[in-house]
C-alpha cells in the first residue's frame, strides 16, 4: 500500500510542477475572441478576434465561418465573401496589432448560431468558437471586455462606475465555480497568491480606478469582474475576459532575485528606447501602493542615496537597477513601472540571504584635500574574467570608468589569489570628490555585483587636530606619529607638560624685571596727577579722587594680569573670567 502511494506521489509531482509551464487545454489554441456576442434584430454586431502577431500569421488567411455539423462553412475570409452575405458582412485585418474584425449588419433571426473565427484553413488552422444570438429588442447584455495578454507580461485594466461610487468598495475578483474570488480591493485585502504582483490604484476621475497585475501566467486566463460594492449583491460591475498566449520573442525576466547581506542585487526592466517621453520608475510594492525609490528624471528617495542607481541599455531595450548595501529589511517585491507601454511593467521578488559578499574593501574612507587617495576593492577568482569598473554615484546614475587592476588578466593568465584588487586613484583629491563611489563587475554588457564606498574629504588642515596639543610632547615624535583624531591621552599631556616648569620660572623672573621700573614710573605719574587733582579739588567738589584712582588701577593692572595668564602652557585664557568681569 505504501509503495502504491509513493508511486502515485511520483506521478503527481511532475504534473504539479508543470502546471505553470504549459498552457491548460482551454488555452492551447492561441486564437482568442469573445465567447458570446449579442445583437438586436435589424441591427449590427462586431466580433474581434486576436492571434499571435508572428510574420506567418500576419500574412495568412483570416476567416469567419458558421458551424454546420462537423463542417464550418465560410461566411467571409481574406478576399472572399459568401454570396448570401454580400453587402452585409466584412472582415478587416490589423496585422500590426495581431487582430481582425468581423462586422455583420441587418441581423435576422437566422443569424443566431455557432461560428468560428480563425487563421489558416477552416478546421485545420487556429480558431476560436463564438456564439451569436439575435434578440428582438434591446436591451442586450453588455459584452465582456477582451484582453489578449502575453505570457509573463503585465495586464492593466481601468474601470469607471461614476462619481456616485466614490465611497463604495472597489474590487477585482476572478469567476470560479463557488463564486467570485477576491483578488484585490480598496480595503487593502489581497489574495495570498497575488501578493507582490497586483496593485489597485485610484484614478483622477471620481469613481475610477485601475488594477495592474504582473507576471501573468497560464492560470490567470479566465473571467474577471471589476466593480464597486459587493459582487452579486449590490453596486456595479464589469465583465473582463482575459486570455494568455505565448510570444516567444517577448523577453522573459527573472521573477526572483537573490542577494547576500551587505552585497548588491541587480534587476532588469523592459522599456522602449524610442519612447523618449516615457518615465521609468522603480518602486517597492506595499499593500497600500508602490513606494517610489528612483526614476529616470533624477529622483532618488533620501534613504536610498548612494545605494541605488539606474542604467539604461538602449541596445537590448532594458533598464538595469542596482541596489547595494543589502539588509534583511530590503526583502520584498520591486516593480518596474512606466507611464507608457503598460505590458512592459514588471515585478521581481528580492530575497536577502546570509553570506559573504564577493567584493570586499574599506566602506568608509577619509582623506585631506590636496592629498592622494586610493579606493580599492578586492574580488574573488570567479570575477577574474569580468570587466572591473569604478563609478561616482549621483542622482541620475553612476558614470562608469574602467578600474586600474593591480594584476590585469593577460593571455593564458590564471587567477592570482594574492593580487585581485581594482583601484581608483584620486590625486590630488578635492572637496568636490567627496561622495559615494561604486566598485563593480560586469560581463557582456550585463551588470553584476557592486560595492559602495563613501569618501569624505576634509578641507586643508584636519579640524580634529588641536594646535596646542600638536606642539606638546617628546621632540623625537614625528608629525606622522600623531594618533588619528589629533589627541593624546592624559598621561601623554602630563608627560609633555613637565619640562615647561623651568621655562615658566624664567618667564616669571623676566616679567618681574620689566614690570619693576614700569611700576615706579606709573607711581610717579600718579602722584603728580594726584597733586594736580588735589589742587583742583579745593576749587570744586564734583569729582571723587578716590574713585577715579581706583578705576585707573583696575584697568591697568587687570590687563597685566591677563597677559600673564595667556602665556600659560595650557592656554586657559578662553576659559577664565577676568577679575572684575560679569
Amino acid at each position: 500500500m505504501t509503495s502504491l502511494a509513493f508511486l502515485f506521489l511520483l506521478a503527481w509531482l511532475p504534473a504539479a510542477s508543470a502546471k505553470s509551464r504549459y498552457p491548460p487545454k482551454a488555452t492551447s489554441d492561441p486564437v482568442f475572441g469573445p465567447r458570446q456576442v449579442h445583437g438586436v434584430l435589424g441591427g449590427s454586431a462586431t466580433v474581434q478576434c486576436f492571434y499571435p502577431p508572428t510574420p506567418v500569421n500576419q500574412h495568412d488567411r483570416k476567416y469567419w465561418c458558421r458551424q454546420s455539423g462537423p463542417r464550418c462553412v465560410t461566411v467571409v475570409a481574406t478576399g472572399f465573401v459568401a454570396e448570401s452575405y454580400r453587402d452585409r458582412v466584412s472582415l478587416t485585418d490589423h496585422p500590426e496589432a495581431g487582430n481582425f474584425q468581423i462586422n455583420i449588419s441587418a441581423l435576422g433571426p437566422g443569424d443566431t448560431g455557432s461560428y468560428q473565427c480563425g487563421v489558416g484553413v477552416n478546421g485545420r488552422g487556429l480558431s476560436h468558437g463564438v456564439a451569436l444570438s439575435v434578440v428582438e429588442a434591446p436591451p442586450v447584455p453588455e459584452a465582456a471586455e477582451l484582453f489578449y495578454v502575453k505570457l509573463r507580461s503585465t495586464w492593466t485594466v481601468s474601470c469607471s462606475f461614476g462619481a456616485d461610487t466614490v465611497d463604495m468598495r472597489r474590487y477585482l475578483c476572478k469567476k470560479e465555480k463557488e463564486g467570485c474570488r477576491n483578488i484585490v480591493n480598496s480595503y487593502q485585502e489581497i489574495d495570498e497568491d497575488f501578493k507582490g504582483r497586483v496593485l489597485l490604484t485610484f484614478e483622477e476621475t471620481p469613481g475610477s480606478f485601475s488594477v495592474t497585475m504582473t507576471q501573468m501566467d497560464w492560470e490567470d486566463t479566465g473571467l474577471y469582474y471589476c466593480g464597486a460594492g459587493e459582487y452579486g449583491k449590490e453596486g456595479k460591475s464589469k465583465e473582463l475576459d482575459v486570455f494568455i498566449y505565448e510570444d516567444k520573442n517577448f523577453p522573459q525576466l527573472k521573477t526572483t532575485v537573490t542577494g547576500k547581506t551587505g552585497s548588491s542585487a541587480t534587476f532588469e526592466c523592459l522599456y522602449d528606447p524610442l519612447k523618449k517621453s516615457s518615465t521609468r520608475i522603480w518602486c517597492k510594492w506595499r499593500v497600500q501602493g508602490c513606494d517610489k525609490i528612483i526614476d529616470n528624471t533624477g529622483y532618488v528617495k533620501y534613504t536610498y542615496e548612494g545605494r541605488v542607481a539606474m542604467f539604461e541599455n538602449p541596445e537590448n531595450k532594458t533598464v538595469t537597477v542596482i541596489l547595494n548595501q543589502l539588509e534583511a529589511k530590503d526583502e520584498g517585491f520591486y516593480w518596474c513601472m512606466s507611464n507608457e507601454l503598460k505590458e512592459q511593467q514588471s515585478s521581481a521578488e528580492l530575497k536577502v540571504v546570509e553570506g559573504e559578499p564577493g567584493l570586499t574593501g574599506e566602506k568608509e574612507v577619509e582623506a585631506r584635500a590636496g592629498s592622494r587617495v586610493d579606493l580599492s576593492c578586492s574580488y574573488p577568482c570567479k570575477y577574474y574574467s569580468y570587466e572591473k569598473y569604478w563609478c561616482k554615484w549621483n542622482y541620475t546614475g553612476c558614470p562608469v570608468q574602467p578600474a586600474q587592476e593591480q594584476s590585469p588578466p593577460g593571455p593564458g593568465a590564471s587567477c592570482n589569489t594574492s593580487a585581485r584588487t581594482a583601484v581608483l586613484s584620486l590625486e590630488p583629491v578635492t572637496e568636490e570628490d567627496e561622495g559615494w563611489y561604486w566598485c563593480g563587475v560586469r560581463r557582456g554588457g550585463l551588470f553584476g555585483e557592486t560595492m559602495a564606498v563613501q569618501l569624505r574629504v576634509a578641507a586643508g588642515s584636519d579640524a580634529k587636530h588641536s594646535p596646542e596639543l600638536l606642539d606638546v610632547g617628546d621632540s623625537s615624535r614625528g608629525s606622522g606619529a600623531v594618533p588619528q583624531g589629533g589627541s593624546y591621552s592624559d598621561a601623554e599631556v602630563r608627560k609633555g607638560a613637565a619640562p615647561e616648569s623651568s621655562e615658566e620660572s624664567h618667564s616669571s623672573n623676566t616679567l618681574a624685571m620689566v614690570l619693576g621700573p614700569l611700576a615706579g614710573l606709573i607711581l610717579v605719574v600718579m602722584t603728580a596727577f594726584a597733586i594736580v587733582k588735589y589742587r583742583q579739588l579745593k576749587r570744586s567738589d564734583l569729582v571723587s579722587v578716590g574713585s577715579y584712582r581706583t578705576n585707573i588701577s583696575m584697568s591697568d593692572f587687570e590687563s597685566v594680569r591677563d597677559y600673564s595668564a595667556s602665556n600659560s602652557a595650557y592656554g586657559k585664557d578662553s576659559q577664565e573670567t577676568p577679575v572684575g568681569g560679569d
